[in-house]
């Protein structure tokens, strides 16, 4: 197998695959492929393990990409962002939010990731539940953005808008914390809470979460206080392509 990244905003992951090989992904994530893949779109494990799915935000069904010949297969995200690829050991495991996960070798589980504590299941904008992803095998993640990665010695805390959670090793705890101080939580636009990501270990931030830009779009949408009266589809379109051009010149600026 081989596989290689294009562009910088928009990317796209394709992926070379030799008779027999076989990559997963959850549905409508494909964008072309040559006659020598052959689809199978099934639960990926039987009812409970797409159930389990659906529970952390994924899709009931998966579809497998499978080479009867020299394969090519390509996947690219919904939204701008970096696709992260990751090798996993047998048995490694990564947690990451409901909507990273972009495609993996069949032999990467992904399974449901209980939140451990109540207070960071309640507040810390997941739910109770996010995914892991098990090796052996190489993972593909979509993280939102950019992606700034760290490591986090034995007991360092870092405290982080939720949104911003990418991915994180099994080993770093996930907690929520109260922001501090009055006048911060009213005007401060941050919300009530924080999460807390304690280490050891490695986690994946990423700078521009789905609901963010979503957020951003809605205020401009017809019918809301600060939009404009010019048509929804035309007006969506050209706010999203704004959006996506003031993104592309501040990383054309270096800003």
């Amino acid at each position: 197998m081989r596989y290689r990244l294009s562009g910088a905003l928009l990317q796209t992951l394709e992926i070379d695959l030799a008779p027999g090989e076989t990559v997963y992904s959850q549905t409508n994530s494909m964008c072309w492929m040559n006659d020598a893949i052959e689809m199978d779109t099934n639960t990926g494990g039987g009812f409970f393990a797409g159930l389990q799915r659906t529970f952390g935000g994924g899709s009931f069904f998966v579809t497998e990409f499978r080479s009867r010949g020299e394969g090519h297969v390509a996947f690219a995200p919904r939204f701008p962002g970096t696709i992260l690829p990751l090798t996993l050991r047998d048995g490694q495991s990564l947690i990451c939010r409901k909507e990273t996960f972009l495609c993996a070798e069949i032999s990467v589980r992904l399974e449901l990731a209980w939140q451990q504590k109540f207070g960071a299941g309640l507040f810390g904008g997941e739910g109770f539940i996010l995914q892991r992803v098990t090796g052996p095998g190489v993972v593909w993640l979509d993280l939102s953005g950019e992606v700034v990665e760290r490591d986090l010695a034995p007991g360092e805390r870092l405290l982080v808008n939720a949104g911003h959670v990418g991915a994180i090793d099994p080993s770093v705890s996930y907690d929520i914390q109260m922001v501090k101080g009055f006048r911060n939580i009213l005007f401060g636009g941050e919300g009530l809470f924080l999460a807390t990501l304690t280490g050891p270990g490695h986690i994946a931030l990423q700078s521009m979460p789905i609901m963010n830009l979503a957020e951003e779009i809605g205020r401009y949408l017809p019918g809301n206080s600060g939009g404009e009266s010019t048509g929804g589809g035309a007006l969506a379109s050209s706010i999203v392509g704004g959006i996506l051009g003031a993104i592309g010149g501040s990383r054309l600026s270096g800003d």
